[in-house]
């Protein structure tokens, strides 16, 4: 704790002890510092304040777990487990009883609180599987009471609405082997009403809610909560933040974990129905103004199948009350507000009878049978000090309880301090504080008490009401200094108060109680022929819960107060005779927002859980204290006296330090076993001096290690670098000799293969062969013919592979032909058979062949759109294969005409514009003629019958072997097509006959000779 000092400006300082001023505004700013650092725990000397943050914190872990087992308490940052392990030490060590007081407003964290000890006490404590048993029983004991006993108020989604003191009892080695829980003053009237925007208890939720469809309709339930009038006094049945589904799924599992059978669960849980049922019975109201039940009295019928009682007997009890006039039995009937009071006391007594039934029970699982002797350690969490808009009996009840643990911790407090300074030799200062003696008086003195009062006016015969017991109270407590009505109130004063109203100046502060209520709540009465009927019931639960209950006894039952008076002070001798370790939880605001710090409501709780009467106790003396062996040993740097070693007694040390700091004599004094520092200055002086000279001495003591280890670091590597020299050139010439060795073998084996390359394989030439042919196939591998036409790259074998070498010549070259017939498409296949039907009529024919094979061959040459509409009209009928623009050269006189000559199915037309000049039909083709030059010409041999038929037809077409092939195929022609040399005879017309003579000239020419012939000049070809 005390290195924290160092970072107090910042986070606070761990400990309200060591405030330079102990007042209100310097304790809140502390805690309000720490809060916004998310340090939500701080100490008053052992004592842990603890500020619910309304989030979750990674503070809960193992690892945190871990850290704190067996370390001194100052030692780290307060936490709960700090506290929890050196309540769990010190009872160890010292072999007596402790006990952990958790105490707070409503909402402030202190079920949690508890959790978190057990789930500490759980992990930290020694493992086996008994012991494990009994941790799994007190952990899932939780949420079976948190279910049966809590509730959403006001103030808190899961508020504890009854007191809990639990035993952890351990054995001689530490071991938690048992634990007992004793409750106190539940909140039964939760069962019948709830203010608004509060629920009843959660049980009854998570039944309707989560139960099984099976378990519903056995227990004659609905699942919606509105259904029944328990359960919507308080108009939010539903809460988003409760998931009522799930915790009822714990709590199943929760119950057979601490050994209930499946009987008893069912018979737990049908009294939790039959009490829903119970608050859906009605009344109405006879002509006589007598309680009747309403004629739906299916209700009635489910509570009585639940409980196992006569449900005549069980209307009856409702509606009439059974006088016993000596030896007589009269039965007297209820009014309407009679009947519903009767009704809800039923339902009262029901569930706080299972309600104890099931603390026993837990209580018997627990329970360890070893006789031997055991140390405890005490869990209790007890309902805070209570202030509501409209406070009764219950809250009376509460704050009684608050002022007797209040004054239990002071007494305790200043008997340790007291007990602490007498023990270590120094004189004890008298302490101011304010002693609430006289309020637990007011509320519990012997005839002269409020609840002495109350309980007279409950038992006085007549007409007996909340009123005539405030004007009881008002006659005897008129002079009470603490106690003030409307009646004894001055004129500013009574305008607060209603006249109903009674107002206590409790030591937390002013509370005002409403008596209404006070008398019903106070009795909490069964009527005798009710309470002998539940006796009789059938349901196991019920019939052991009531049997207790002497209902032949005709002396009237101790009322509530008095019953919890006599528990709290039981409970008050078990922690007087136990070592108290406390802690204060706190809530940062009312709207349970993450971060939010109200200081107005903080403050109030500060007040009302009497922090700044402890820290004052504390500090009444000497804020700060440590045994001589621990101070020593952190703050002796600061003297070199005491620096590195002191070689005497600690405490010799401690006063020779002391000296060295300059303390003068009234700023501390020296214990038998501690020194006790008086103010807080002092202690920081000594931080601050400890913080700067730690950093020198960390300084030095750096540079002196880090040139030893630096000498010692280079030693080290030169002997290393020494060593690995060495044995790295042994390595390097043991390697470089067997691959030398290794060399020369190889080179003498592939030299004597060499020689012996032409033999036969052998064992000398194997490998040289082997050699030989891997090298030729990587080569081969490398340089194999890309293409098919291929046929020069192949690489030359050597000898011994010239078979190997043509085999895989072969393969190869037909699977690149594979390839490449695999990848030609349908169209370039067509251009290819067209191709190779051209080669076969031209190639080595005519010369400008060689040119044209590169070319590809197209569909047509003029598409359907240049064609005249007239001619289309004409020849609709024929289908259209092929058309290429030609020049037509007249039979008479040669001269050349541009053309259209389109090719169908039957026939080939040579067209002029709009006209159809000459038509050819494939039947009267006798042969065609080209030359074997580079020229486009081509003469059609047509059959001559009638002298007035056209004879030849003479064309020059540009792309001649397009157009051949394509006609050659259509009209299946090919055999007709000849290659002439020199020149073409042809027939003008029937018996009369001309040529096209053919010739090579410079330029090119096409024109009629003098002997009549048609003359065609030929380019020669041009050579390099």
């Amino acid at each position: 704790m005390e290195g924290a000092l160092t970072a107090r400006d910042r986070v606070g300082i761990q400990d309200f002890v060591l405030l330079d001023e102990t007042t209100d505004a310097a304790f809140l700013s502390n805690l309000k510092k720490r809060f916004s650092k998310d340090l939500i725990y701080t100490y008053i000397g052992t004592l842990l304040v603890s500020v619910n943050p309304y989030k979750e914190l990674d503070i809960y872990n193992y690892k945190q777990m871990d850290l704190y087992m067996g370390v001194n308490f100052f030692e780290l940052p307060p936490h709960i487990y700090a506290l929890a392990d050196n309540a769990y030490h010190t009872m160890l060590t010292e072999f007596n009883n402790h006990f952990i007081l958790i105490s707070g407003e409503s909402g402030a964290g202190k079920t949690e609180a508890s959790k978190k000890i057990l789930q500490y006490y759980a992990v930290s404590c020694p493992s086996t599987t008994l012991l494990n048993s009994v941790r799994d029983k007190m952990l899932m004991s939780n949420p079976v009471l948190e279910a049966f006993g809590n509730a959403k108020t006001l103030k808190n989604d899961n508020s504890s609405r009854f007191g809990k003191y639990m035993d952890i009892q351990f054995d001689s080695q530490g071991d938690a082997v048992g634990g007992h829980i004793l409750n106190y003053l539940l909140e039964k009237s939760r069962v019948v009403h709830q203010n608004h925007g509060e629920r009843n208890f959660h049980i009854f939720y998570q039944l309707v809610e989560g139960g099984e469809e099976d378990l519903l309709h056995k227990l004659g339930l609905e699942r919606d909560c509105h259904h029944y009038d328990y359960l919507t006094q308080g108009e939010c049945a539903i809460v988003s933040s409760i998931n009522d589904r799930n915790d009822w799924k714990t709590v199943k599992n929760a119950l057979q974990i601490i050994n209930i059978d499946e009987i008893n669960i069912n018979h737990l849980f049908g009294t939790v129905a039959s009490v829903l049922h119970l608050g859906n019975v009605r009344f109405d109201s006879d002509s006589k103004g007598r309680a009747q039940l309403n004629k739906n009295n299916a209700e009635l019928r489910w509570v009585s199948d639940l409980l196992g009682v006569d449900a005549h007997s069980l209307h009856e009890g409702l509606t009439y009350r059974k006088i016993e006039a000596k030896k007589d039995q009269v039965l007297s009937p209820f009014t309407i507000d009679h009947a519903i009071y009767v009704r809800d006391a039923l339902a009262k007594a029901i569930y706080g009878q299972t309600f104890t039934w099931l603390v026993n029970r837990i209580n018997e699982s627990m329970e360890n049978k070893d006789l031997s002797r055991k140390t405890v350690i005490g869990l209790l969490d007890i309902y805070g000090f209570e202030v509501f808009y409209v406070n009764s009996f219950e809250q009376f009840c509460i704050n009684y309880c608050n002022e007797k643990l209040q004054q239990l911790f002071i007494q305790l407090t200043l008997k340790a301090e007291q007990e602490e300074y007498e023990a270590e030799d120094i004189e004890w200062e008298p302490v101011q504080f304010f002693n609430n003696k006289i309020i637990c008086d007011l509320v519990e003195e012997k005839h002269r008490g409020i609840i002495s009062i109350l309980d007279e006016e409950c038992l006085r015969p007549g007409d007996a009401t909340d009123l005539t017991f405030l004007e009881r109270l008002e006659e005897r407590m008129s002079n009470h200094p603490h106690f003030v009505t409307h009646k004894l109130a001055d004129k500013m004063t009574r305008k607060t108060l209603e006249r109903g109203d009674f107002r206590l100046l409790h030591y937390a502060g002013e509370v005002t109680y409403c008596v209404v209520g006070f008398l019903d709540k106070n009795n909490d009465l069964l009527y005798k022929n009710i309470k002998d009927l539940i006796c009789q019931s059938k349901n196991a639960i019920i019939s052991e819960s009531f049997s207790t209950m002497d209902s032949d006894n005709m002396r009237r039952p101790e009322t509530v107060a008095t019953q919890f008076k006599s528990s709290l002070l039981k409970l008050t001798d078990i922690l007087m005779a136990k070592d108290a370790w406390y802690i204060r939880c706190l809530k940062p605001n009312e709207s349970k927002q993450p971060g939010h710090f109200d200081e107005a409501l903080v403050r109030h709780q500060v007040k009302y859980l009497g922090l700044m009467e402890h820290l004052r106790v504390r500090r009444a003396g000497f804020a700060y204290r440590r045994k001589y062996e621990v101070f020593l040993k952190r703050y002796k740097p600061l003297c070199p006296a005491t620096w590195p070693h002191w070689r005497g007694l600690p405490a010799d040390g401690v006063e020779v330090l002391a000296q060295h700091l300059g303390y003068l004599p009234d700023e501390y004094k020296m214990g038998r076993t501690k020194i006790f520092i008086r103010h807080p200055r002092t202690l920081y002086a000594t931080e601050d001096a400890f913080e700067k000279c730690k950093h020198d001495l960390a300084t030095r003591l750096q540079a002196k290690y880090k040139g030893y280890k630096a000498k010692g670091e280079f030693k080290k590597q030169k002997e290393a670098a020494t060593k690995i020299e060495t044995c790295w050139r042994g390595v390097q010439a043991r390697k470089e000799r067997d691959r030398r060795a290794w060399a020369v073998k190889v080179i003498k084996k592939f030299i004597k293969g060499y020689m012996t390359r032409g033999q036969a394989k052998n064992t000398d030439n194997s490998e040289y062969l082997a050699f030989v042919r891997q090298n030729y196939l990587n080569r081969l591998k490398g340089n194999l013919p890309k293409t098919v036409l291929d046929k020069t790259t192949w690489q030359t074998p050597p000898a011994v592979l010239t078979e190997t070498s043509e085999i895989l010549r072969k393969l190869h070259y037909r699977l690149m032909v594979r390839k490449y017939v695999r990848g030609i498409t349908p169209q370039k296949k067509a251009q290819f058979q067209m191709k190779l039907l051209t080669s076969s009529m031209f190639k080595g024919k005519k010369e400008s062949y060689p040119q044209s094979v590169a070319q590809p061959f197209v569909d047509t040459r003029i598409s359907e759109q240049d064609i005249n509409m007239r001619v289309l009209q004409i020849i609709r009928n024929e289908h259209i294969k092929y058309s290429v623009p030609v020049i037509k050269y007249d039979r008479n006189g040669f001269k050349p005409r541009p053309r259209q000559l389109v090719l169908t199915q039957r026939a080939a037309h040579v067209i002029q514009e709009a006209k159809i000049t000459q038509t050819v039909p494939y039947t009267s083709l006798t042969g065609i003629s080209v030359s074997n030059l580079t020229d486009g010409m081509i003469v059609f041999h047509i059959v001559c019958e009638a002298p007035k038929q056209k004879g030849a037809l003479i064309v020059q077409c540009d792309t001649l072997f397009e157009f051949l092939t394509k006609l050659s195929i259509i009209a299946n022609k090919q055999n007709a097509i000849q290659v002439v040399q020199g020149s073409i005879k042809f027939e003008i017309q029937a018996g009369k006959e001309s040529a096209v003579e053919f010739s090579s000239g410079q330029e090119p020419a096409v024109y009629k000779a003098k002997n009549g012939h048609l003359m065609v000049v030929v380019a020669r070809a041009r050579t390099r």
